[in-house]
């Protein structure tokens, strides 16, 4: 229950901190979702990547879809995707991804050495 918890206040709180702050504030959501609610590392870690990873790519797919796929194709040609799309969608779900389980796990070795 901890970890499902934590996964979806993890995107719940990163989706509002994006709203008004810079895009690595995703960062500082994990960090604080994990410090508060305790798990192992590698759980933590885990919540903070799926969270993110499907919180941006269900937004990157919204917005692909609002404009018909022209901006995405474009975008995907300029980065060695071979044009795809759902490449350039899953890129990008991995990159906030990667960043919000990086936090997530820094917090829980934080809380875990109680420095």
């Amino acid at each position: 229950m901890k970890f499902f918890s934590a996964m979806v206040l993890t995107a719940l709180i990163s989706f509002v901190a994006c709203l008004f702050f810079p895009w690595w504030s995703v960062a500082l959501s994990a960090f604080l979702v994990a410090a508060l609610i305790h798990q192992q590392p590698g759980k933590a870690w885990l919540a903070g990547f799926l969270g993110l990873f499907i919180l941006w790519t269900v937004l990157a797919i919204w917005k692909d879809n609002s404009n018909e796929g022209i901006l995405s194709k474009r975008m995907a040609e300029l980065f060695p995707l071979g044009g795809s799309s759902f490449m350039l969608i899953i890129v990008t779900g991995l990159i906030g991804a990667l960043v919000a389980g990086m936090a997530a796990l820094s917090a829980s070795y934080l809380r875990n050495n109680k420095l």
